[in-house]
């Protein structure tokens, strides 16, 4: 369950989540009650969120934004800046989701397959190289990117396509990061790093003598 309260169908007045929710979970449903979307998410992600109503419209229009035909990014392009930045930010949603959108585009099995390992397969193509390498920089160097990955990056699109994938990038590593931190859709999970029961004085088996 997500860290937050739910909006039920009952509660919802703004029309943004009403509309929302009719579009994701069809007329009349409470998606609290019966959970689930067509892509096989729970769908606490828009419950969750329809909480402040025009922060929900604000996240809306950016799914409106990146999609549209003004957009100059190859939608390939775009889905790849995506689907990487899921894996790196360690969200299984936004992995999980921008695999499908991916795939929906034509992206081979192959590729798919080769997300999480990247920099040593062979199949990519070397925009889809340079777009890779500037996602990590984004995340996983926090923005630090090197001339060289920029220069790469240049050969392959325009200023104005690198704008629109630096955004879209950004705005998804956005929304991995608060899906992990409220716990929604695929992100519900427990935390990996625990302690293993196991004997601790056999680790230290001087602490305690004099």
């Amino acid at each position: 369950m997500p860290r937050l309260r739910q909006v039920s169908r009952d509660e919802a007045s703004a029309p943004i989540v009403t509309a929302m929710y009719d579009f994701m979970f069809g007329p009349g449903r409470d998606p609290v009650a019966d959970p689930g979307t067509a892509t096989g998410t729970p769908g606490d992600w828009w419950t969750t969120f329809a909480l402040v109503p025009d922060v929900l419209k604000h996240c809306v229009d950016g799914f409106g934004l990146y999609r549209s035909s003004a957009r100059t990014l190859p939608a390939e392009l775009r889905e790849l800046g995506q689907f990487r930045a899921g894996w790196a930010r360690q969200s299984q949603f936004v992995y999980s989701q921008h695999a499908k959108a991916s795939r929906a585009l034509g992206m081979s099995e192959e590729k798919i397959a080769a997300i999480p390992h990247w920099p040593v397969a062979d199949c990519w193509a070397p925009a889809e190289r340079a777009v890779l390498a500037y996602t990590d920089a984004l995340v996983l160097e926090n923005g630090r990117v090197s001339d060289g990955v920029f220069a790469a990056l240049r050969e392959h699109l325009t200023d104005e396509q690198i704008l629109e994938l630096t955004y879209i990038t950004c705005l998804y590593e956005m929304h991995a990061i608060m899906s992990r931190a409220l716990r929604t859709e695929w992100d519900d999970r427990d935390e990996t790093i625990v302690e293993v029961p196991g004997d601790h004085a056999s680790l230290a088996p001087e602490v305690g003598r004099t």
